[in-house]
């Protein structure tokens, strides 16, 4: 397929790729089908984003998520001490699938977008640009920091009731880094094939 041209999913009609400006849709004049929508953002703005949410991802890991208090004492928790808490125990597979969605996939969505995003913003296709793109596709499912954002809400409320329960500015820094991975990582990054007319192989 060429890449000014676009087919319809749902009854294959074939059409020349519409310039679409944001919030824009275009439609299957044969069944009436979706075919793609405009861009929310420009290149620009997801390189701007992706930048915020490396820097987001860094106070996630570098500060307290939870911190815990009773009878004078107290104790903090960072998301890579979770991990490490859950390998000590015997369910170290846990562990392993743990630090792979909260860490390593976020970790490795951000680098592949800055270096795709970096090269797109002048026009240029990144070297491995077909690669990182796949990648990112494959990376997107296993990137879980709304799950884990939404379990240590729950552990938050239901040890409120017991001990001095306090949210750490890297669980803050977490709740807006998931935001913003789930705006930089949709359709709008996918669009660059186009943007750039990279044939797909």
């Amino acid at each position: 397929m060429q890449p000014q041209l676009i087919i319809c999913e749902h009854c294959d009609s074939v059409y020349q790729r519409p310039a679409l400006a944001p919030k824009q849709t275009a439609h299957c004049q044969r069944c009436g089908a979706l075919l793609e929508r405009g861009r929310h953002l420009t290149t620009d703005q997801l390189l701007a984003l992706t930048v915020a949410a490396a820097i987001l991802f860094m106070l996630a890991n570098a500060f307290p998520i939870v911190e815990i208090s009773m009878q004078g004492l107290s104790n903090e928790a960072t998301l890579w001490a979770s991990v490490e808490a859950l390998a000590e125990g015997r369910i170290t597979i846990i562990a392993l699938v743990t630090g792979l969605s909260i860490i390593f996939a976020p970790a490795l969505q951000i680098i592949l977008l800055g270096w795709v995003l970096y090269h797109a913003r002048s026009g240029r296709i990144a070297p491995g640009f077909r690669t990182c793109m796949r990648a990112l596709e494959h990376l997107r499912p296993w990137s879980m920091l709304e799950v884990c954002l939404l379990g240590i809400l729950i552990a938050i409320i239901k040890l409120a009731g017991m001990l001095e329960v306090h949210a750490g500015l890297g669980l803050w820094a977490m709740a807006m880094l998931t935001v913003l991975i789930i705006l930089i990582s949709g359709r709008d990054v996918r669009d660059l094939w186009n943007e750039l007319q990279v044939p797909v192989r």
